[in-house]
């Protein structure tokens, strides 16, 4: 082979070995870009699926506390103020409204305290027949006095009637110069954690319990009916046992929905909680020889015709 043959192959084998270390190095400076590219991916991803999800908790948190058991704050506020001012001439114009079980009358043993006549009521958290009456009671009994700490929950979620908006008097404090006003909200709404019904939480005294005894048996109500809640014994003349009208009425409603409807004397709302708070409000008037005089009106008295006697 001659020379200049051999350096021409030199000169391509080493042209050859260039090229190719230029192609190992751009392979290798591609493969540290794409590296470092999808390194940045990843962590663009995470950081938004942080952002996210802690967005997302945030929310449902907020919403939880804010909405499972009713509003809060001003919202709170706002439906107190609804609930507990409902104008006499909107009371006046629903009248019985769809009151399906009003009080009883009986001639029971007077119940007083602080020397004056007392209402007693005990009833449950998780019960929808509780959470319904309550509504009504709140209505009646803002005529005469004044509430203080109500709070809003809600009846039991695997009861019948679940999630039925509604107050809690637990906690609350309600002052007035014609009555005593007295409640027993014997458990939340919260199942035990044994399986066996729900977390306790206040216990009605031997006095109370012997009322439910002799009171919440017939002829006072029906057999089917004994044991019963709420059961709301108003002074001795009147009696309640289980809902005025049916917790259906509430279903699906907010708690500021319902509130703002009880203005409405044409809502259906209004003619179940205000009928109830109607008949509630003619049977204080009985305890209080119809005090004040400008709420036991004879369109509120004449309700008292319609309350069935015991048995």
């Amino acid at each position: 082979m001659g020379k200049a043959s051999r350096t021409k192959q030199t000169t391509s084998r080493r042209e050859r070995i260039a090229a190719q270390r230029a192609a190992e190095r751009r392979r290798q400076v591609r493969n540290r870009v794409l590296i470092a590219s999808g390194a940045v991916v990843v962590v663009v991803v995470v950081v938004v699926v942080f952002v996210i999800v802690a967005a997302t908790g945030k929310s449902s948190s907020s919403s939880s506390s804010s909405s499972a058991n009713g509003p809060t704050g001003a919202a709170l506020s706002k439906v107190v103020a609804d609930t507990t001012s409902v104008p006499a001439s909107t009371l006046a114009a629903v009248g019985a409204g769809t009151v399906a079980t009003p009080p009883t009358s009986i001639n029971g043993t007077a119940l007083t305290s602080g020397g004056k006549p007392e209402m007693l009521y005990i009833g449950a958290e998780y019960c929808p027949y509780c959470a319904f009456e309550r509504w009504g009671m709140i209505v009646a009994l803002s005529r005469f006095g004044t509430f203080k700490g109500l709070s809003t929950t809600h009846s039991s979620s695997t009861d019948v009637y679940p999630n039925t908006p509604t107050w809690t008097f637990y906690k609350s404090t309600y002052t007035s110069k014609y009555l005593a006003f007295t409640s027993v909200e014997e458990t939340t709404n919260q199942p035990a954690s044994n399986g066996q019904g729900y977390v306790p939480l206040q216990n009605p005294t031997a006095a109370q319990q012997a009322l439910i005894a002799k009171y919440d048996a017939p002829p006072y109500v029906a057999s089917a009916s004994k044991g019963a809640i709420p059961f709301v014994y108003l002074g001795g003349h009147y009696l309640i046992t289980g809902a005025s009208a049916s917790p259906a009425v509430l279903s699906g409603k907010t708690w500021a929905t319902i509130a703002s409807s009880l203005h409405d004397p044409s809502s259906s709302v209004a003619k179940a909680v205000n009928g109830t708070a109607n008949f509630v409000t003619a049977a204080i008037c009985k305890m209080t020889s119809n005090q004040p005089s400008n709420v036991c009106t004879s369109s509120v008295t004449a309700l008292q015709s319609k309350m069935p006697a015991a048995g």
